[in-house]
């Protein structure tokens, strides 16, 4: 398992996306779901037996994906990154990703790419295509982050407080804009770094954008220990929306949404004796930084 997944947010369509993305991806699988048992749906209000996540892969690159409700959706802030090798591997994507979708940024040659367009696709979700060579991306997809409004010009610290964080971290390069461009001098045209060995990238844009970070995608870390769990949520958290935290979700100061999640908690949810899965969803729920002891304690019915 990942250290760091993108986190997917959906009303009540979120199998019908993985269907979609998974038809539309070479080399893609769906993997582990979970449906909302009784304390779920009564919690939730989602239909008991309905969708809560599924995990699946697109490329070498996973997801989480969970019916959530109506409360968040998609924006261009967060979007996904695809390097493709060939011309026709490009217009076959953006072909798929088009079907009822919108066109951010027309797909055609740009100054920096042979081949690149920007597509919302029907469910929301954002993907950059682009042609360009496999060493220039190591990473078929990637989640790549634009600062805008209040966050605009913040994309470089935010790239250097994430690789403090994450082990096995680097920065690959930073390319700013100059005097005369079309941004403010010295703002991020374009960051790539990486967080645990997996790729990132990062964009300021001073454009009036009507959207900014929030929780419809987050970034699940998965963690062995206590231990782990302190360590992130007391460094993400730092300097963000205290109000925004809970049952594991924390918003750092940039406004992106993290999940530090203890590696026993899905099991826990996913057991087959519904009791112990409500008990350990009902402490959850009265958590921000998760337990990992309560959790057991929950499960165990109080008992250790």
């Amino acid at each position: 398992m990942p250290k760091i997944t993108p986190f997917l947010w959906f009303d009540s369509n979120a199998e019908e996306a993985i269907d979609f993305y998974t038809a539309s991806f070479k080399n893609s699988k769906i993997g582990k779901v979970v449906r909302y048992d009784e304390a779920g749906a009564t919690v939730s209000g989602r239909p008991q037996g309905s969708v809560m996540t599924a995990t699946f892969k697109l490329g070498r690159q996973d997801f989480i994906a969970l019916n959530g409700g109506p409360h968040f959706k998609f924006n261009p802030s967060i979007s996904f990154f695809v390097n493709l090798e060939t011309a026709a591997e490009v217009d076959n994507l953006w072909e798929k990703l088009s079907d009822s979708g919108t066109e951010l940024m027309e797909l055609q040659m740009y100054d920096w790419s042979e081949k690149y367009g920007w597509i919302q696709d029907k469910f929301g979700l954002s993907w950059q295509l682009n042609l360009g060579r496999k060493a220039d991306v190591e990473q078929l997809i990637t989640p790549s982050f634009l600062f805008v409004g209040k966050q605009h010009g913040r994309a470089e610290e935010a790239v250097r407080f994430y690789t403090s964080i994450f082990k096995n971290s680097t920065i690959s390069g930073i390319l700013r804009y100059q005097f005369g461009e079309e941004e403010p001098e010295g703002t991020v045209k374009h960051a790539q770094f990486k967080l645990e060995g997996g790729a990132f990238m990062a964009m300021d844009s001073s454009l009036d954008h009507a959207f900014n970070f929030n929780e419809a995608i987050s970034f699940s870390v998965d963690c062995a220990t206590q231990k782990e769990v302190d360590y992130y949520w007391e460094r993400l958290s730092k300097g963000g929306d205290e109000k925004a935290q809970q049952c594991g979700w924390l918003k750092d100061q940039f406004g992106v949404s993290w999940q530090i999640v203890p590696r026993v908690l899905p099991e826990f949810l996913q057991d087959k004796d519904p009791q112990k899965s409500q008990r350990v969803m009902q402490a959850m729920l009265q958590m921000k930084k998760l337990d990992i002891a309560e959790l057991k304690r929950a499960y165990h019915g109080g008992h250790q």
